[in-house]
This record gives C-alpha cells, structure tokens and sequence, in this order.
C-alpha cells in the first residue's frame, strides 16, 4: 500500500531540515505541489513566525559557502536573486568587502599557485578568471601583484 504524497508543511519542513532557503527560494518549490486550497503565502508565513524560515539564516548560509570561492559582486547578484534587498543585502555588502582582497589572493593561489603568468595572454587570462568569479578590480590587482594579508598583519 502506498502512503500518501507529503503535505506542503511537510515538503516545507523537509527542505528546510536539508538547508536553509529563501523566502522566494522555498516559495517556487512548494508553488508546484499546492493544490486548489492551499495557501503557499500563508505556510511561509507560519514558517517565519515559528523561526523555522529565516532570511537573515539564509543570507549568512550563503555568504558562508561562496565567500571561499566567489567575489562580492557575484554574491550580492546571487542575494539579491533569491529575494534579498534593503538594510541586510548593505550590511552583507560591508562584511564581505572587508575580506574580499585577501579572499581574492586565496583563489588565484588556489588555482595557479601564487605564480604571475610570463606573457601578457596569460595574465589576462588569470585577471578574467578572477573577475568571472565576481571580484573587484581593486582585489585582482591585488592578487597580482601578490599581495600576502598574513605577512601585513605579521609586521603590525
């Protein structure tokens, strides 16, 4: 005998328990499951005033598993996907621009081993990697010159 197909809360909570989402994120999803009678806008909201569905959780679930990869722009173009705007999209922004230099240097030492292309072909090609990948100028710059951040800090 088969059991029954999960309820929206249930699919919700399911999601959730796997990791956090967005507002709009969770929406789309379960959108494709209600039925004539469900109300979706009413289960997210039940969900944020349980604490269940939280956008700030979800903002710093992001932030922390890009940040290790991705430039400041990709991210906050990603956040700002997933519906997040106004005073917390600003104070991600800040967090993150801190860091973004030294994040940048890990990268293009991850990827090409802290060592400046000869040619100017391959130099270009590190630089667009880098600003693919959502980093500044400013930090690619940086990077290229082989900025260290634990040397500056050793020396303080």
């Amino acid at each position: 005998m088969r059991a029954p197909p999960p309820t929206l809360k249930g699919r919700a909570l399911r999601l959730l328990s796997t990791r956090e989402h967005s507002r709009l994120e969770l929406g789309r999803k379960l959108s494709r499951y209600a039925e004539e009678g469900d109300d979706v806008e009413a289960l997210l909201n039940w969900l944020e005033q349980n604490k269940w569905l939280s956008t700030e959780r979800f903002s710093e679930s992001l932030v922390h598993r890009r940040s290790a990869r991705y430039g400041n722009s990709r991210i906050v173009a990603e956040l700002q996907s997933h519906g997040v705007n106004g005073e917390a999209l600003q104070e991600l922004k800040a967090g993150l621009a801190e860091d973004e230099v030294a994040r940048c240097c890990e990268v293009w030492r991850r990827k090409y081993g802290g060592k400046v292309a000869d040619d100017a072909e391959g130099r270009s090609k590190q630089m667009r990697f880098l600003i693919q990948r959502g980093f500044s100028q400013k930090a690619v710059r940086a990077a290229m010159k082989g900025y260290d951040p634990e040397d500056e800090f050793g020396n303080i």
